[in-house]
């Protein structure tokens, strides 16, 4: 049969056949694709498509790891790996999108990732005031506008930021929370300022009062929130010390509180530091300040403070100063980033470590997407 013939016969397969076929392509031939006519280009951009892409690479591919390397050539690259191989070996990488004569945001972090998408700050995450979404896939960046509370107004607090997916409204939202101290400044209370920002509207909007955190609390996380079941969790503390989860809940827009479990006086030096997804619910994480101790808490059952479980491990040395563990791999292996030396996965049961290699202060799954493949609007730049 000729080359023309052929191309007539694809021309007339129904569209739900095209899309069916284009859902089980690699992400770099889907994107070869819409180059072949306006009809596939059109089906391939259409939300519903990418929706339903992302839905088949999430059952297919789950939850590979993605870090951040300090250098390569130097350059920032971020590597892929597949969680199911023992060995951690590369998978794919992905050039910083800042190396370009149009973007020169030299120094950037990543806050979280979500469905594909990145979201990248210029600069430490606590201070920064440029934000951005990344698809490394489809190579399509958006630049955020300027918050509405800034630094020059209210000076350089420290802020928190989240990002995740709202499945109410199927919108990307990312959570900015700055404290805005009382004075005197020793008196350690603060009047947390919350905005959200719309990937559907591309605005900021701040929060009222009542949907905002309580004016005598911060939060302490060491790493980005935990994103399950459609809200994110932060490990925070009120002003007399007492450390719960703060969530926030995407569709909503409001915060809660879930309780940590009571520890007993002598358990003082275990310190919260963190809360990772744990399959459909959460787990926390203490650790023993200069101590070895590792205690991790399962919420075996979601939003059911009784259900809190607690395992406890002792990791071994191996010339780890303090490590802060940091989340679960699927195989049960525990990430822990050791200063100085970058992040290490150890299964606590068989003490198995292996170093993942020195990296940047970034660690947390990926799953190949078309996230803002349909996306051509005022901010988002191609290259």
């Amino acid at each position: 049969m000729s080359d023309s013939k052929k191309s007539i016969r694809w021309g007339y397969l129904p569209d739900e056949i095209l899309t069916h076929i284009f859902t089980f392509l690699p992400i770099k031939s889907i994107i070869i694709c819409t180059s072949v006519s306006k009809t596939w280009k059109s089906l391939i951009q259409n939300p519903t498509f990418i929706s339903t892409h992302l839905h088949h690479s999430h059952n297919k591919i789950k939850n590979n790891l993605l870090l951040l390397r300090l250098s390569r050539n130097d350059k920032k690259v971020y590597t892929l790996h597949k969680e199911g191989d023992l060995d951690f070996t590369e998978y794919t990488s992905f050039d910083s999108p800042f190396h370009g004569p149009h973007l020169q945001h030299p120094h950037h972090y990543v806050i979280d990732t979500c469905n594909g998408l990145l979201c990248l700050s210029n600069g430490s995450p606590n201070l920064a005031n440029k934000l951005f979404l990344w698809n490394p896939c489809v190579r399509k960046l958006l630049q955020f506008p300027i918050p509405r509370v800034t630094f020059d107004i209210y000076g350089m607090h420290p802020a928190s930021f989240g990002f995740g997916f709202d499945p109410k409204t199927n919108d990307y939202k990312v959570v900015r929370i700055l404290p805005i101290f009382s004075f005197p400044l020793d008196s350690g209370i603060s009047r947390p300022v919350v905005e959200v920002f719309s990937l559907s509207t591309g605005e900021w909007r701040m929060l009222s009062a009542s949907a905002s955190l309580p004016p005598i609390c911060a939060i302490i996380s060491s790493g980005p929130p935990a994103f399950a079941n459609g809200a994110l969790h932060w490990i925070a503390i009120t002003n007399d010390n007492k450390p719960f989860v703060s969530v926030f809940d995407l569709g909503d827009e409001v915060f809660r509180q879930i309780q940590l479990p009571e520890l007993p006086s002598y358990s003082v030096r275990m310190l919260w530091t963190y809360v990772s997804v744990y399959g459909n619910s959460i787990a926390g994480f203490q650790r023993r300040l200069r101590g070895g101790q590792i205690n991790m808490w399962v919420m075996k059952e979601y939003g059911v403070a009784s259900s809190w479980t607690k395992f406890s491990y002792q990791v071994p040395k191996l010339g780890m100063y303090d490590p802060l563990p940091f989340g679960y791999r699927r195989n049960g292996d525990v990430i822990l980033l050791n200063y100085g030396r970058g992040f290490v996965s150890w299964n606590p049961n068989s003490q198995d470590i292996k170093n993942l290699g020195y990296f940047d202060t970034f660690c947390g799954s990926y799953v190949e997407s078309l996230v803002l493949l349909d996306k051509a609007t005022k901010g988002v730049i191609t290259y």
